[in-house]
């Protein structure tokens, strides 16, 4: 059965703004100072959308410099309650401009319409989740045992200026998991989007003002690696959060060695999802191919490894192929639309890359394996979802993040034997499970070095909950309170009466 499409699908683009987008910094539109920019890309029919500025270190500079000069300005004197009714006011524009925002993501990244509508929802309750969570910045008394008169105790201070580097594959919702902690903290931001998806984030910071943000506190500073060295490297920058690749988090890393920056790094995955025999597989079968191919597979946490205990082996794989043959693929800005496109043409390159490296390993083709052409998605940058079996540990598409909507499968005959398949990675941000056993649940949980596990479920996250990895997964937490403490400095006082 061949992937669905709807006839013919990419027939025209959404109406958005298509006028050249400068930088945004201290709260104005400017132009980079040697005037360079760069094509930003529909993804779905391959042409220019519009130039966007691009920053090199003379404007990283000139955004620092408003970060740091905000932060001792207005913003110091923003109490709680002030930052909370920013960033719910915040919220209600994303509400009131979320079909905009969402089209943005659509037209630059090739988000499906519908995913992108329920993407913008869930930027906005995380904003009201950052805004809660700004009343409840507190230090703590602490009983002296050393003196009698002294009275000890804790203050909780913002750690100043925040580098923000944030991913394409759903642009505002990870520029939120770092803007909105930050700014509930009361530190000032440097956001710095990938080069793939600058548009939601320029409208986003500009809505920002519109709440009622100083100027400065939210700077944007779109460019390619270039810029996000130039941030990390520069000596006013505070803090670094990223989310992104394990490449690039070890030059980070490097980078800011000199000013011993704190750094966040959430990044890749290649978590396994466990369907064992006692499973329910009316809802582990899609949920499966959900995991994989939603986004088309561009989800650091995507059930890119599928293991499936031998005596289910045949039907789990064939279901998920079938799911994945079911998905509407085409336009994304098509309400219609399951299934879009990759974001990039180099991200194209890379998963085609990986479709021959499979083949050429002697991996077994179940579904998908090549680019789609056909009903006028030639000009797009469109895979289908794809199956591969017969592999074994050693191969590459089983060992390295491919990021695109191709799942690797393999049966397992013993719980043991599972677990060591599951942990043989490099990677550990996510890992899934289906059964009905309790007991089988409880063992897996504790036995799986991933920082997320999902039992009967896939991908559930709540801003509550931490979210983050191990291994190179990465270290520290976005959401949940351990994600707050990460933009605070904790101050000890000793005052004698």
């Amino acid at each position: 059965m061949p992937a669905q499409t709807d006839s013919p699908q990419v027939v025209s683009r959404p109406q958005i703004d298509t006028r050249p987008r400068a930088l945004l910094i201290a709260g104005e539109p400017v132009p980079a100072a040697d005037g360079a920019t760069f094509d930003t890309v529909d993804p779905a029919v391959g042409t220019v959308i519009t130039q966007v500025a691009k920053a090199g270190p003379e404007d990283v500079d000139r955004a620092v410099d408003a970060a740091r000069a905000a932060l001792a300005g207005p913003w110091a004197g923003f109490n709680p309650d002030q930052r909370q009714r920013v960033l719910l006011r915040l919220a209600e524009l994303v509400v009131e401009h979320g079909e905009e925002l969402a089209l943005l993501d659509v037209i630059d990244v090739g988000r499906t319409v519908a995913a992108a509508r329920y993407l913008i929802a869930d930027a906005a309750e995380l904003l009201r989740w950052y805004a809660a969570k700004a009343r409840t910045v507190r230090g703590q008394t602490i009983e002296n045992s050393r003196r009698g008169e002294l009275l000890t105790f804790t203050v909780r201070e913002p750690v100043g200026v925040v580098g923000a580097i944030t991913p394409w594959n759903a642009p505002l919702t990870m520029a939120i998991w770092k803007i909105g902690p930050a700014l509930a903290a009361g530190c000032t931001v440097v956001h710095k989007p990938a080069e793939q998806s600058p548009l939601s984030a320029l409208r986003f910071a500009e809505l920002a003002l519109e709440a009622g943000l100083p100027p400065g506190v939210l700077n944007v500073v779109q460019g390619d690696g270039g810029t996000g060295a130039a941030l990390t490297e520069h000596p006013g920058v505070d803090k670094i959060s990223f989310t992104g690749s394990v490449a690039t988090a070890r030059h980070i890393v490097r980078a800011s060695a000199g000013s011993m920056k704190r750094l966040t790094m959430e990044l890749g995955g290649k978590s396994p999802n466990i369907v064992f025999a006692d499973a329910d597989l009316a809802l582990a079968v899609p949920a499966a191919g959900a995991a994989i191919f939603t986004g088309s597979g561009q989800i650091c946490a995507a059930g890119s490894r599928l293991y499936v205990h031998r005596s289910v082996y045949d039907e789990v794989v064939a279901g998920v192929a079938e799911y994945g043959r079911g998905l509407r693929i085409g336009d994304p800005a098509l309400a219609t639309t399951q299934f879009g496109p990759l974001a990039s043409r180099e991200q194209l390159d890379r998963v085609l890359g990986y479709l021959d490296v499979g083949r050429a390993e002697g991996a077994e083709v179940v579904s998908g394996g090549a680019r789609l052409t056909e009903d006028g998605l030639g000009e797009g940058f469109y895979v289908p979802p794809t199956v591969f079996a017969g592999v074994d540990p050693a191969m590459r598409i089983v060992r390295e993040e491919i990021f695109g909507p191709v799942v690797v499968a393999t049966p397992f005959e013993t719980e043991d034997e599972v677990v060591a398949l599951a942990n043989a990675t490099d990677y550990g941000l996510a890992a899934g499970l289906w059964t009905r056993d309790l007991g089988t649940a409880m063992r897996m949980t504790r036995r799986l070095k991933a920082g997320n596990v999902w039992v009967n479920t896939w991908g559930v996250t709540d801003p509550a909950v931490p979210m983050g990895g191990f291994k190179l997964s990465g270290y520290g937490k976005d959401l949940g309170d351990e994600q707050l403490d990460a933009y605070l400095e904790t101050k000890a006082v000793a005052l004698k009466g």
